[in-house]
């Protein structure tokens, strides 16, 4: 096993040494915590991100004897626990969704901190869009999110959901399609 290019352990060799030694997932945790923090500030709210960013952890460290390295990388696995961890609150992302497209914007964040994550995390969403991501289904919002805001490649999607790359691609398929009519639809009539 070697390092990859930046010098950086593979996940391999993480892998390999979180099981001999629990305290060396702290690794996992600091390669891996921005993005998964950043994804989930996307997907629901910035109060809410810290909270499930960390329980994604939580999750991942207990399950850390079930990951195989075989079937992906680390980073898919962990943003499939946190694809888990979001559908938990899929009621209130959808409600969130269709409030922000009655309001027309996000709310002014208070902190700077807020504002950047606000603003990563798609602060200026049209309602449009925010509408049309509300009318997908929990599946095809699940790709399409973690393609847009987790930045994750067909393969990634597909180990982090636990479906096929043909399921991905068909997933995100039709969501374009409705995120086009739906933004579409809004602009004529707008």
């Amino acid at each position: 096993m070697t390092a990859d290019v930046g010098g950086r352990m593979t996940d391999a060799e993480l892998v390999e040494r979180f099981r001999r030694d629990p305290q060396q997932f702290t690794a996992v945790h600091d390669r891996h915590f921005r993005d998964i923090y950043l994804y989930v500030a996307g997907r629901l709210d910035v109060q809410n991100a810290e909270d499930i960013a960390a329980e994604t952890f939580c999750v991942a460290f207990g399950q850390r004897d079930q990951f195989d390295p075989e079937r992906g990388g680390l980073r898919p696995w962990l943003f499939g626990i946190a694809t888990t961890l979001v559908a938990q609150h899929r009621r209130s992302e959808a409600r969130r969704y269709r409030a922000m497209a009655r309001a027309g914007s996000e709310p002014v964040a208070d902190s700077h901190e807020n504002r950047v994550v606000t603003s990563v995390a798609a602060q200026r969403m049209q309602p449009e869009l925010a509408k049309a991501l509300a009318s997908l289904s929990q599946g095809e919002r699940d790709v399409v999110l973690l393609v847009a805001l987790a930045q994750l490649s067909y393969d990634e999607v597909a180990q982090a959901l636990g479906i096929s790359q043909g399921t991905v691609g068909s997933r995100l398929s039709r969501a374009r399609k409705k995120l086009h009519k739906a933004i579409d639809l809004e602009a004529f009539n707008g």
